[in-house]
Formats: structure tokens, C-alpha cells, sequence
């Protein structure tokens, strides 16, 4: 398998944790450590060459920055995510995994009660009556960032329905190094790099049946504002970590 943006954390956190039992390949636009192929994937004709004789692509090449202006978003995350989608499926990858973002739907974060939950403000609330989010939930992306991501989505369907390529995209939530929680926000969005580990394999293991997915990756934490009983039946992701573990 082929990890695209491998010289970022996730991709980092990835490569170790996915390799056991597995041929784990990095690519990035740079030389890294864990990165074997240096190829930009907004250059389709690079990127075939990285995708040759896989089994199955983990798609986290991007800007990851929520400022990323249109321009950038334009001229590389868009590109890119396309790139990935059409190697894997000129090469006859079996299956992708897509890094969309929870700021896909970031726009409901600005409504109550997930204002209250994402500043840490709990009073009159109570977390086992949250209406969490599911997939089909409409988008509401807060960020250029958050329209890539989208369209990622929307191609990714393509993909899946006309090419019948299976792809899983995963609206990712709080990825930090620290792996636990460091702002009242993450309380509700954090992942793991033990959870998020697991989701991804769960991802790549999910049945041929799987043609199609969006699920949200967050740890099973108490405040949490999505849904993850969708990833839990399709794909077996069972969660071992709630952010409220490191409440002071």
C-alpha cells in the first residue's frame, strides 16, 4: 500500500502503526523519513509511477492548513486529490482511502449547541442528547480548506460509481502530536493516533461490498459532535479513546 503525504504527522503516525503485517509505501513532494517516492500529485505522470502494483492508496496529500488561500487550494490540494483518485484508478488499485476533514461540515460549529460544546461551555447540556452529525448531514464548509475537501468527496463518488473504485473518505477530526486534548474544542473532536490507526485499518480491510463511504474519525469522546455509529457498522471501528481521560 502507498501513502500519499507521508512526510506529514498523520502520514508519520500512519507509516509505523499500519506496518505491521504490510508493505507500507510513503510518497511526498519532499525527502523525508518513511518517504520512498518523492513525486508532487499535482502532476499526474509523477504520481503513476508511485502507484504501480498497489493494493490500496491512503490519499492524505494536501495543504493541511485551514488558511490555505483559493489560489493554493486550486493550484495544489484540488489537483492533487484528483491526481490520486485517477492513478489509482489507471493502475487498478483496489481500494482508497480519502483524507477529508471534519471543517467539511465545520459550518455547523457556528450553531448551538455545537457552539456551546466546542467552547467548552456544557452548562444545560447533556452529551448523551447531542443531535451528532451524521454523513448525510448537508456540507457546510468553513474554509476554502473545507471546499477542496468537499469536492474531494464528490469526486471521490464519482470514482466509486462510474470507475468502481472503492473509496472510504474519512472526515478527520483533531490530529496533534501531542495526541490528546489541547483546546476546549478538542474535547469533542480529538483523534487519537491509537484510534485513528484503527480507523484507517479498519478502512482497509472493509469488505469488496464497500464501494462508497464517508464516516467521521474522532475517538469515542464523550462531547463528540459527530456521528461514528455509521463507521462502527460498516467498517467494524470501534474506538478505545474518550478525550475526557486528560480532563484536569
Amino acid at each position: 500500500m502507498l501513502i500519499t503525504g507521508a512526510g506529514g504527522l498523520i502520514g508519520q503516525i500512519l507509516r509505523a502503526g499500519l506496518a505491521d503485517g504490510r508493505l507500507v509505501r510513503g510518497l511526498d513532494v519532499a525527502r523525508h523519513p518513511g518517504v520512498d517516492h518523492v513525486a508532487n500529485m499535482t502532476k499526474l505522470r509523477r504520481a503513476r509511477r508511485a502507484f504501480r502494483d498497489l493494493d490500496a492508496v491512503v490519499d492524505l496529500a494536501a495543504d493541511p492548513s485551514l488558511s490555505a488561500s483559493w489560489r493554493a487550494v486550486r493550484r495544489n490540494n484540488v489537483p492533487a486529490t484528483l491526481n490520486a483518485l485517477e492513478a489509482a484508478r489507471l493502475a487498478g488499485v483496489r481500494r482508497v482511502v480519502f483524507a477529508s476533514s471534519n471543517h467539511v461540515v465545520g459550518g455547523y460549529e457556528r450553531d448551538e449547541p455545537y457552539a456551546s460544546v466546542v467552547a467548552g461551555r456544557y452548562d444545560g447540556l447533556d452529551p448523551g442528547r447531542l443531535p451528532r452529525l451524521r454523513s448525510d448531514a448537508a456540507i457546510r464548509p468553513d474554509t476554502p480548506y473545507a471546499v477542496g475537501k468537499a469536492l474531494g468527496e464528490a469526486a471521490a463518488r464519482f470514482y466509486a460509481e462510474v470507475h468502481e473504485l472503492s473509496v472510504i473518505c474519512l472526515r478527520i477530526g483533531t490530529v496533534n502530536r501531542e495526541s490528546r486534548p489541547t483546546t476546549p474544542r478538542h474535547f469533542a473532536t480529538l483523534l487519537t493516533h491509537r484510534d485513528l490507526v484503527h480507523l484507517v485499518d479498519c478502512c482497509l480491510a472493509a469488505p469488496p461490498e464497500v464501494g462508497f463511504a464517508v464516516v467521521y474519525g474522532v475517538s469515542a469522546n464523550t462531547w463528540r459532535i459527530w456521528d461514528i455509529e455509521e463507521a462502527r457498522a460498516l467498517l467494524g471501528y470501534s474506538p478505545r479513546d474518550d478525550a475526557e481521560r486528560f480532563r484536569a
